[in-house]
């Protein structure tokens, strides 16, 4: 399967595997254990839960410019993921006492998965600057990893909450795997180096922008400005899996021994992992026959799923979760969660390798790190929404990210002939 794609896409898919183990297990605990440690509201906790992670996506505008005009990519991952090994360290032993030492971690984690996140996007799109045919398939290869890490996570805070019964040796255990994806990326760097705007200029094969007219330039950066407002709402629904889904599983949902609050973030990248192929198959025997859809009418079609997900929890409020009584069926939040999968994947991978073809070749990391200020602004609306999870019967706060991303398939719908342009 991987035999036509470039050498360098397996380290990829360690290193983010990695990376993103130890960003979910501390993201499976994150609300859980500002509300343990510090007795923080909903309120405080929405604040905080929003900042960090509209940082976490605001940072990687400065990455890109690290990145594509002083450091390279390879660099600057490998600055990254140090940050973020020191910042799971720092909050590791924070404590109601030690609470400089929280903010430093959440700092720390911030800034090293912004700068590492874009240049790692652009890595991808640059290894396969020769094979656009299989762009596409490389960032769901890539993403692949991102949930192979993301899946093992949710499990492994499980498994140390119930042993040890402190959030803390989660920490410790994501500054570990951030060890070893610091390991996994420096020793296969080698196959990295002609994809590294920097480090190319000292190979056979140096990165070679071609001429771009203004005008041509403006028009990319414009259609893009219209993808990053549409999924701008998708995130703002999405990043409620660390917040309200986390608070609907503690205070909703029935609680067993080995499915606890924290538990619940499995079954996102799980079902990636179990749908991914079967979407990528579809895919292919529909481009066969001529009718694969666009990357636009993906994205759009995972706007609508969106919508669904919301709408699922909607329900599950009115038929017993606006009790917070620990009374509801695990089924609810899991078919949620699936749900939720069918549109990531249509939405994630696939607006990243789109903003790869679209970008004016010169700007690449500063509109990867576009996308990503997008992400940024949905993951901050998402706490800013989240504070007020306790203000409204649950299943009006579910009616309202209803409303929003519907909003947002009708942007997605009438900016349709834009996005097509670009399309391929």
């Amino acid at each position: 399967m991987l035999e036509d794609h470039p050498k360098g896409i397996m380290v990829m898919f360690t290193t983010e595997m990695w990376e993103r183990f130890g960003f979910y297990i501390m993201m499976a605990i994150l609300v859980l254990y500002m509300g343990s440690e510090f007795g923080w509201s909903d309120s405080v906790k929405g604040d905080h839960y929003g900042v960090f992670l509209g940082l976490v996506y605001l940072i990687p505008l400065l990455g890109g410019y690290f990145g594509d005009k002083l450091f390279g990519q390879i660099n600057t991952v490998i600055a990254g993921a140090s940050l973020m090994m020191f910042g799971y360290v720092a909050l590791a032993i924070s404590s109601a006492d030690q609470l400089v030492s929280f903010y430093i971690g959440l700092f720390l984690v911030a800034f090293g998965t912004g700068i590492f996140k874009v240049n790692m996007a652009v890595l991808i799109g640059n290894l396969y600057r020769d094979k656009i045919h299989l762009k596409d398939a490389g960032f769901n290869i890539f993403y692949m990893g991102v949930n192979v890490g993301a899946t093992i996570a949710p499990l492994a805070a499980t498994l140390l909450g119930y042993f040890f019964n402190d959030y803390r040796m989660s920490f410790w255990a994501a500054a570990f795997g951030m060890l070893i994806c610091l390991i996994t990326f420096y020793s296969g760097k080698g196959k990295l180096m002609t994809a590294d705007v920097k480090q190319s200029k000292n190979s056979e094969k140096e990165i070679v922008f071609e001429e771009m007219s203004k005008k041509e330039s403006t028009s990319r950066i414009l259609t893009l400005g219209l993808l990053f407002t549409i999924v701008i709402f998708f995130w703002m629904a999405f990043y409620q899996n660390g917040f309200a889904l986390t608070l609907f599983a503690e205070r909703s949902t029935k609680i067993y021994d080995f499915l606890r609050p924290e538990t619940y973030q499995f079954f996102n990248p799980f079902f990636i992992l179990v749908l991914t192929p079967i979407l990528l198959t579809i895919f292919s025997k529909l481009n066969k026959k001529g009718k694969e859809p666009s990357t636009p009418v993906k994205i759009f079609i995972g706007m609508i799923i969106m919508s669904a997900s919301m709408l699922i929890m909607v329900v599950a409020s009115l038929q017993g979760g606006n009790d917070d009584a620990n009374n509801m069926f695990p089924g609810w939040l899991i078919s949620t969660y699936l749900i939720v999968t069918l549109s990531e994947i249509l939405i994630s991978p696939l607006g990243q390798s789109y903003v790869s073809k679209v970008a004016p070749p010169k700007i690449q990391g500063l509109m990867m790190g576009g996308w990503f200020l997008a992400t940024s602004i949905g993951a901050l609306g998402s706490g800013l929404i989240g504070k007020f999870y306790s203000d409204f019967l649950h299943h009006e706060y579910f009616l309202i990210l209803t409303g929003i991303l519907l909003f947002s398939v009708f942007l997605a719908f009438i900016s349709m002939k834009k996005l097509k342009r670009f399309a391929n």
